[in-house]
This record gives C-alpha cells, sequence and structure tokens, in this order.
C-alpha cells in the first residue's frame, strides 16, 4: 500500500503565495512520476504540474507562476501571484513501483485552495 498526505491548502488573497507538500509512504521502491492536478467546482480535473526525474511540465494557466520540486518521497508545489481562477481542490498524484514489483497510480486526498478578490 501507499499512501500520500497532502498538506499547505487554505485562503489567500489574490496576488499572495501558497506552499502544498505531498509526502509518499508505504512498500515503495522507486517513485516514477509525481505531479498535482486540481479540480474547481463544476469542471473537470486538470493538470496543474508534473515532476519525473526532475523533469518538469506545466498547465498552461500556472506557468511562470507555479514551481514543483520534489525531494526523495515528498514534492511540493509553490504557487506564486494566486488568482481567484486557481481555486480549486489541488490533488497529489504518484505514479509508484512497489516491494515487491508492482506499478500503481495513486492519488491523495485533496487540499482546498481558496484566492479570494
Amino acid at each position: 500500500q501507499v499512501h500520500l498526505v497532502e498538506s499547505g491548502g487554505g485562503l489567500v488573497q489574490a496576488g499572495g503565495s501558497l506552499r502544498l507538500s505531498c509526502a509518499a509512504s508505504g512498500n515503495i521502491f522507486r517513485i516514477n512520476t509525481m505531479g498535482w492536478y486540481r479540480q474547481a467546482p463544476g469542471k473537470q480535473r486538470e493538470l496543474v504540474a508534473t515532476i519525473t526525474s526532475g523533469s518538469t511540465n506545466y498547465g498552461d494557466s500556472v506557468k511562470g507562476r507555479f514551481t514543483i520540486s520534489r525531494d526523495i518521497n515528498t514534492e511540493y508545489l509553490q504557487m506564486n501571484s494566486l488568482k481567484p481562477e486557481d481555486t480549486a481542490v489541488y490533488y497529489c498524484n504518484a505514479v509508484v513501483t512497489l516491494i515487491p514489483l508492482e506499478t500503481l497510480e495513486v492519488w491523495g486526498q485533496g487540499t482546498l485552495v481558496t484566492v479570494s478578490s
């Protein structure tokens, strides 16, 4: 079993910053990819950012404002210049190879980010 635990969400004014964290634990042999997705009310879940072997990928709406990083089994999302349209539940995601060898995709429980105008 693998668990992802997110933290760092909350309420912030437009133009402010927040930092999300996601810690992975369990029978992990290797974390292949970690990422962040978000879902706003009435909208589909969308990509925020992913990180694979140090290579990063960002959704168009957050490029230049958000930065994803990773330290062993924890990933971070630094969010700057936040806008009201960034309001959503943010989900941590990981593709993990377990011990014994089995690869699966895992999701966190989500953390709410609210940006006030």
